[in-house]
């Protein structure tokens, strides 16, 4: 059976950014069962780079864990098609987008954004139980971008992150090379 809620839970719209830059970081506030971060058309100012994501934590006694660095253990594959009606594959597993828990790398979202006009990625991530001094933060994404070599990718990446102590209280978002020329994230709160 099903419980009955006595109000509907959906998506609180907690920040935005359109600025880009080099990177882009959300500070992530308390009491949300998960957090969601939608992305707009973001544009690379460089051709064939990854979106990525990174986190800092915060133990229950308020001390800070900076410098965006956490370790994860995750997984990264994607389908493609060609922009001209060729080149069709999928799923490929992309191992070398994978984390194995202990190099603290920022982990990819998408699979080579291309920087042309007509190209970029959108997709989301979401993070669940980001609150938790008990459990590992587990994650989500699935992403669409136009690639360098224009390809459409589909793109999927998932995982958690090593850390069971301490909560997820900062975000920061860059490609892999070059800067967020233009687009929009915005950070959604799910109770």
């Amino acid at each position: 059976m099903i419980g009955y809620l006595p109000k509907q839970h959906g998506l609180i719209l907690l920040a935005e950014d359109t600025d880009g830059g080099s990177s882009v970081s959300f500070n992530i506030p308390k009491g949300f069962a998960s957090i969601e971060w939608h992305f707009y058309r973001v544009h690379p100012a460089s051709n064939q780079v990854d979106f990525t994501f990174q986190v800092n934590t915060m133990a229950a006694d308020g001390t800070e864990d900076n410098g965006y660095n956490e370790n994860m253990a995750t997984t990264f594959y994607y389908n493609q098609h060609g922009e001209g009606g060729g080149g069709t594959s999928g799923p490929a597993y992309y191992t070398s987008r994978d984390q194995d828990g202990d190099d603290g790398a920022y982990q990819p979202l998408n699979y080579e954004s291309g920087a042309d006009a007509d190209q970029g990625i959108s997709g989301v991530l979401t993070l669940y139980d980001p609150d938790s001094h008990t459990f590992q933060k587990h994650f989500l994404s699935r992403t669409e971008n136009s690639q360098g070599d224009d390809f459409s990718v589909d793109a999927y990446a998932a995982g958690y992150i090593l850390t069971a102590a301490n909560r997820i209280y900062q975000i920061d978002f860059k490609f892999t090379s070059g800067n967020i020329e233009y687009g929009k994230i915005r950070m959604y709160g799910v109770r």
